[in-house]
């Protein structure tokens, strides 16, 4: 998650693939690859029971005001890794489902959130068919630093727009992508100018980015994940293809740099979005 700025790469993500084996043997192999269970213990005890530092600060206060989840409503949180945002949903007097491809993942939020919601392991690829979501049941969708690890961005799409409601809304926060291309960006320093900028090395074409393991885990359980950079268009397109108009849009400075940390406030951390589903015509 960037809630899940928690590794050197500034939004180590965690992978979210299917859980069930996709057709094509480069396709399995990549999602094999890209399992986050070998280091879900690892990465629940970055980031806690309240969320990171970033969850706090930006992820959390942003999405429960762009979805404004409404007494009663269902809200699945695709992506949902040890369910912090379950806390918040409930709160709202929202029933919460957590959805996540990773079972240690769905395990510890069972564990940290007894009586705050659902989780349940699923397929954000098919959400009806690996859950016990019913297709036009559901009013709003989270992906709460989660959608850059999922793959391929049409089935995800697809099948979130499966499971809303006429009306329902669809809310994102992502890494953004124009900023922070992973292994494609980075800081700057400009001596002449006495000038932090950022310097974009690649943009529009996507890639799936394998990220280092991580340090903390043992070599016996070192997993691997990889990060999906796609240009915003390619999250328009994706998200219109499917009925789904977006009506907000917001760019986050990092709230938690420290001051010696390189940086800018006039460049953004996070991108968030708010789509809904236009009703169809009889």
């Amino acid at each position: 998650m960037v809630g899940r700025v928690v590794n050197k790469r500034k939004g180590a993500q965690r992978p979210r693939t299917g859980t069930r084996s996709a057709p094509g043997g480069e396709a399995r192999e990549r999602r094999a690859r890209s399992s986050w269970d070998p280091v879900a213990s690892w990465y629940d005890g970055t980031v806690g029971i309240r969320g990171s530092p970033h969850h706090r600060k930006a992820a959390v206060p942003t999405v429960m005001r762009l979805a404004a989840p409404k007494s009663g409503e269902l809200v699945v949180d695709v992506g949902c890794g040890q369910g912090v945002m379950a806390h918040h949903v409930s709160k709202a007097g929202a029933r919460y489902l957590g959805v996540d491809a990773s079972a240690a993942m769905i395990r510890f939020a069972k564990e940290r959130r007894q009586g705050e919601g659902q989780f349940e392991v699923g397929d954000a690829r098919d959400l009806v068919g690996t859950t016990s979501l019913q297709a036009s049941s559901v009013n709003v969708a989270l992906f709460v630093l989660s959608i850059q690890d999922m793959d391929p961005l049409s089935e995800v799409i697809s099948s979130t727009a499966r499971v809303l409601a006429p009306g329902g809304r669809v809310v994102i926060f992502m890494i953004h992508p124009a900023f922070r291309a992973p292994r494609g960006s980075g800081w700057g320093y400009d001596e002449r100018r006495k000038l932090t900028y950022r310097r974009v090395e690649r943009y529009l074409t996507p890639a799936a980015v394998p990220m280092k393991a991580y340090a903390e885990v043992s070599q016996a359980q070192r997993g691997a994940t990889i990060s999906f950079h796609r240009p915003l268009q390619a999250y328009v397109a994706a998200l219109s293809a499917y009925g789904l108009v977006i009506d907000a849009l917001e760019e986050i400075a990092d709230p938690v740099a420290h001051a010696d940390k390189a940086g800018s406030p006039e460049i953004p951390l996070f991108l968030a979005l708010r789509a809904r589903l236009l009703p169809v015509d009889p």
